[in-house]
């Protein structure tokens, strides 16, 4: 679908389904944290349920909502559905799950998969616990994956996405909060979005 076509199509579908449901999506450990609490000093409404609570891996909080790990498994998406205007952490894994009687943009967030498996395995550490998958077959498991969101997002009108890197928006926040609100359709707090950044927190570099 050319760009055109897919700026038409999305103009129609906006005027079916109304705004639409924002959604910061990626890997785990990639920075989706980060990007909800951004949304959420620009001035968006967050669906989260506070559950899980902030702790030494997520100083800052998780910003989830329980529901989400439901989705391959319920019928029950109205929660979703009856979320535009607001803002959802979704695993990058469950993205195909997404009801497609809605428009969605999506901030996906990409890092360096070398610094996502460091971060994964320090916090299975302070857990207690191990992963069974050997570093290099999670890296081949982490690509092919990437390569089925990419294919997915090229081929379904309802998924508008935006990519942001991790170590982009840490060294570069003002940058990246700016292109946020760009996507967005603009009005957002763009500096106070700047200023929750904690680069202290970028701690496994590759």
């Amino acid at each position: 679908m050319n760009s055109k076509i897919a700026k038409w199509s999305r103009r129609l579908r906006g005027l079916r389904f109304g705004r639409p449901i924002i959604v910061v999506s990626g890997l785990p450990r990639s920075g989706t944290s980060m990007a909800m609490k951004m949304l959420e000093a620009g001035g968006i409404p967050l669906v989260v349920d506070g559950r899980r609570r902030a702790d030494e891996d997520n100083p800052k909080g998780y910003y989830e909502d329980e529901r989400v790990k439901d989705l391959a498994s319920t019928d029950d998406k109205l929660w979703i559905t009856n979320g535009r205007g607001k803002a959802i952490k979704i695993i990058s894994y469950l993205l195909k799950e997404l009801p497609r009687n809605r428009n969605y943009k999506v901030l996906f967030m990409r890092r360096n998969l070398q610094e996502i498996l460091a971060s994964q395995t320090k916090m299975l550490q302070r857990r207690g616990e191990s992963s069974d998958t050997d570093d290099r077959r999670m890296m081949d498991l982490y690509e092919d994956h990437l390569w089925k969101v990419g294919y997915l997002i090229k081929h379904t009108p309802h998924l508008e996405v935006m990519d942001l890197t991790h170590r982009e928006v840490i060294e570069d926040p003002e940058s990246a909060a700016r292109q946020i609100d760009d996507f967005l359709g603009g009005g957002l707090d763009v500096e106070a979005m700047a200023r929750v950044v904690d680069r202290k927190l970028y701690r496994n570099r590759a």
